[in-house]
Order: C-alpha cells, then structure tokens, then sequence
C-alpha cells in the first residue's frame, strides 16, 4: 500500500512539474535545461507526497490542484540542492546518480537555475487553484520556511559556520531544524491549509486546530529525516545513495552521529516519528498513510 502511494504520488508530482516547468528548448534555453536537468534527475518526490497525503488526510480525497502545490515545492527543494552542491558550499559532483548541475552546465548558469526554480515556485503559489486567503497563508508558511529566520538559508548558514568546530546538540538541533525539516514541515502544513485545515478543529473541545498537529508532526518527523541522513552519510556508499558519501566527515560537519553516534541517533530518530504520529491520531483512519509516511523516512536506505 505504501509503495503505491509513493509511486502514485512520484508520477502526479513529475506529472505537474512537467507541465509547469518550461520546456528545454523555450527560450533561453540553455537555464531551461539546467533546471530540468536538476529538477528530474530522479529524484523520490517525497516532499510533494508528503505535502498531497497531508492534503488527502485533512479533506478524506485528494484535493483538485494540489499536486502543483507539490511541484512548487519540490523546485523550492531542487533550488537548494543546486546551490548547496555548488563550490563555495558544499562543492559536490554528484546528485541523485547525475552530475550536479554546476558540473553539468557551469557554474554560473547553476546559479541562475536555482533562483529560477526558487522564483518559478512562487509564481506557480500564487496561481494556486485556492481561495485568496489561502494562498497568501501557503506563501508565507513557505516564504518563512526557506528564510533565515529559523528556515532553510538561516539553517544553511549555521551549518557552514559549524563546520570545523564542535557544534553542541543545540547548534546540532538548529541546523537540522532550519536547513531540512522546516520545509518539510511546510509540504505537510500548505498541504493541509490547501484542503481547509486552517478552519477546522481537530475535534470538540480541542485545543490545538488541525495546522498546529501538522506543524508539530512536519517538525518531527523533518529533524528525524536529517538524523538519518546523517546516518546514511557514513554506512552506505556513494553508488546506494546517488550522491558522494562521507562527505560530512570530510568537511567535518555538525552531524548526529558525530556527536551521539549512530546506534543512539537512530533510536533519536524512531522517537521523533513516533512522537510525530502521536499528532495525527484525532485524525483516526484518514491518518494511516501519513504515518506510514512518517515510519518511511527513517527506515529508508537512501
């Protein structure tokens, strides 16, 4: 059942980016190329899924439009991974099985292509098939996301100057928060402001609303993605995981198995996901596949 969920989920969201993006041969073409290069170079989808199932459990059916709610946020993603694998941050060959995109087509036109996909995604928000009210709620949840206030560029910045040192878990927990789990935790709250669950309580008398549960869960189960990142970085190859292993010890990066090892972090991360799936029990029933989700991300192996 999950595996088809994901499968389903991977074909509606490369169904909607192909359809949004421009194609390769649109003028100029050489940053269309670019884009699409990094943008489907195979990669699982699980933001956009995570974002639609998040959609599917608040409104029990999937709602119409949605899935381009997904592709804005996975060009969001692909941007960052664009400029995290440039040079002057990460300086990384390899991405998904491909050659990163400065490697591909120059360093330049790789930074152009992400703040194409960035700018692109926000035109694709503000054309969302939602009321006025809700696309500003969804731009802003994922302006912030990808800020530098707690969001993906502050979590960026902290990692680089962390690298070299001796992060404390505080710093540890900043940087995984910022860089990784809060836009995961914005796939799974737009999603759910996209299907109304912003106007409905959870249940009689309850005291947090449905986008509170969301939230909680997004940043729960995001930090225990980035733990197992941390984790794969260092016991599986290059080959298994698309993209160049060990590359945190090399630049001795603020990792959670460098600083409680990998037995200890692991069990860190399956106490996230199940105090994570603890959020989404007033949904009852409708919440299972967000759940299994949720176990997915930590049991994956690339």
């Amino acid at each position: 059942m999950l595996q088809q969920t994901l499968e389903e989920g991977r074909k509606l969201a490369d169904s909607a980016l192909e359809r949004l993006l421009p194609p390769a041969d649109q003028y100029p073409r050489s940053i269309h190329g670019a884009m699409r290069h990094s943008v489907f170079a195979g990669g699982k989808r699980l933001r956009p899924i995570l974002c639609m199932e998040a959609a599917r459990m608040v409104s029990g059916a999937l709602p119409i439009g949605v899935e381009e709610l997904g592709a804005a946020l996975e060009m969001l993603h692909t941007y960052s991974l664009i400029h995290d694998d440039l040079p002057a941050l990460d300086n990384d060959d390899l991405r998904r099985g491909r050659p990163t995109c400065h490697k591909a087509f120059g360093e330049s036109t790789a930074i152009l292509a992400g703040d194409a996909l960035q700018t692109y995604a926000y035109e694709v928000l503000s054309r969302l098939r939602a009321s006025a009210e809700s696309r500003v709620r969804i731009i802003e949840e994922t302006a912030r996301a990808t800020g530098t206030i707690d969001g993906m560029i502050g979590g960026q910045v902290m990692d680089l100057q962390a690298q070299h040192t001796r992060a404390d878990a505080a710093t540890l927990e900043y940087i995984h928060r910022s860089k990784t789990a809060a836009l995961i935790t914005a796939c799974v709250v737009t999603g759910g402001i996209y299907a109304g669950a912003d106007k409905v309580a959870v249940n009689a008398g309850a005291d947090k609303v449905a986008v509170n549960n969301l939230r909680e869960f997004g940043r729960s189960i995001g930090l225990a993605f980035q733990i197992v990142d941390d984790i794969l970085d260092v016991t599986q190859s290059s080959e298994q995981l698309g993209k160049t292993a060990g590359k945190d010890t090399v630049t001795e990066k603020a990792t959670y198995p460098a600083l409680f090892g990998i037995k200890e972090s692991a069990v860190m991360a399956d106490e996230l996901v199940d105090s994570a799936c603890k959020r989404l029990d007033a949904f009852g029933a409708r919440a299972e596949t967000l759940k299994a989700l949720a176990h997915y991300l930590v049991q994956r192996k690339n």
